[in-house]
């Protein structure tokens, strides 16, 4: 099967030319760094004790505690991280670190990946999620350097892919030292794949260094004094428009309320502020910073890595992905800051999560733009609940930890 992988991949290699040339003209790709994923590089060569693999924001932004924990290891010199996301290198950019350093990750070609590991030759790499790449975890068993992949996540219609080819699935997961699974259904998916060492840590989006009280906001607290406020964050196609008639609704009751749009990707804005047009709704971009007027209905953030400084200024949000057919977006993040969620019934992609929000009555559930208002308005007028916090800032604490015990069993 590696056979045909390798000409899959030698094919996609061909014509990547042409696929990054769109991908560029379609603003998804960076021009200057695109050459990147076919490995050349600007950057000068160096070793690296650890090579981390994020696929994008959600899973870049999850893994920067461990990576702080790194850089204060005195015997760890050099850290690469790699994405394949333009909004998650614009991230790294700004996170400033001292030791790590970002590369665009190469395409899963069995000759590039070769070149990427005589390149910067790391010690240890570190996948997170669902980040399996046969020919990366080929060539990295070859040259004897642990795969772990942390915060691992799996899903039913993951593993029926894999199990079109059972084989060829056993043969790439059993190349993986050591699996730290997000969930327990993942936990048993890994064992299905053939995976030997399996430990449970817990899931990692549990964990923020910041909370309600360290977060400096006075800027965005003083725009928003004299109006009501709530979150719709990680927005999708379609949602948005969802929300704008729930405004509408939720205006009727407060003249000066405004809504708060996070969308998931804010290339979407044309399209987003469009549709809020259309509802007759005014909306400003948190970019345009202009003054808030006693009309304005929607705020949109069009700016990645500041959600934080907006959840702390709410105290309900609705979470994304879960009006449609997605499997929802990480509701971890608002609710550390106190916030009460409010989800759609399509959450399949944090099923653990958003139980354990449930039990804690942190979260509520619906598909009605009724429910959702009366769920809004009734907490609106509530203060972020510090009880929950602390709960979830307990259990990130200790979830980071015992992923770092296991971690560095592999760094000598």
């Amino acid at each position: 099967m590696y056979f045909f992988y390798a000409v899959l991949t030698n094919f996609a290699f061909t014509i990547s030319p042409l696929f990054f040339v769109y991908r560029i003209l379609k603003g998804k790709e960076d021009p200057a760094k695109f050459l990147e994923k076919v490995c050349i590089y600007s950057k000068k060569r160096v070793k690296n004790k650890i090579w981390i693999h994020a696929v994008s924001i959600g899973e870049l932004m999850s893994i920067i505690p461990i990576i702080k924990k790194f850089e204060k290891n005195k015997k760890i010199k050099s850290i690469i991280v790699t994405t394949t996301t333009t909004s998650s290198a614009k991230i790294f950019t700004k996170l400033k670190f001292k030791k790590t350093f970002h590369v665009y990750f190469p395409l899963d070609n069995n000759f590039l990946t070769k070149r990427f590991i005589k390149y910067w030759k790391p010690e240890l790499a570190i996948f997170v999620d669902s980040e399996i790449w046969p020919n990366m975890y080929k060539n990295l068993k070859i040259k004897q350097i642990p795969i772990i992949v942390l915060n691992a996540r799996i899903v039913k219609k993951t593993l029926n892919k894999w199990q079109i080819f059972p084989n060829f699935a056993k043969e790439v997961f059993g190349k993986i030292n050591l699996a730290l699974p997000s969930n327990l259904e993942t936990l048993k998916y890994l064992k299905l794949l053939n995976v030997k060492n399996i430990k449970v840590a817990g899931n990692l989006k549990y964990y923020g260094e910041k909370n309600l009280k360290k977060i400096d906001n006075k800027v965005l607290k003083n725009k928003f004094k004299n109006f009501k406020i709530w979150c719709a964050a990680s927005t999708h196609n379609s949602e948005e428009i969802f929300l704008g008639k729930l405004h509408k609704k939720l205006k009727k009751f407060n003249k000066k309320i405004i809504t708060i749009i996070i969308p998931r990707h804010i290339n979407r804005l044309p399209k987003i502020i469009d549709d809020m047009n259309k509802l007759g709704l005014k909306t400003i971009t948190h970019s345009s910073n202009q003054k808030l007027k006693n009309d304005t209905d929607i705020y949109l953030v069009d700016s990645y890595g500041i959600s934080s400084k907006f959840y702390s200024l709410t105290n309900v949000a609705f979470v994304g992905g879960s009006l449609i057919a997605h499997g929802g977006q990480n509701p971890l993040e608002p609710a550390r800051f106190g916030n009460f969620i409010i989800n759609g019934p399509h959450v399949n992609n944090f099923k653990e999560i958003y139980s354990f929000l449930k039990k804690n009555k942190m979260s509520s559930t619906t598909s009605s733009i009724l429910k959702m208002e009366q769920a809004i308005i009734k907490k609106l007028n509530h203060k972020n609940n510090e009880q929950n916090i602390n709960k979830i800032t307990k259990i990130g604490k200790q979830i980071l930890d015992k992923n770092l015990f296991y971690i560095n069993k592999y760094l000598t």
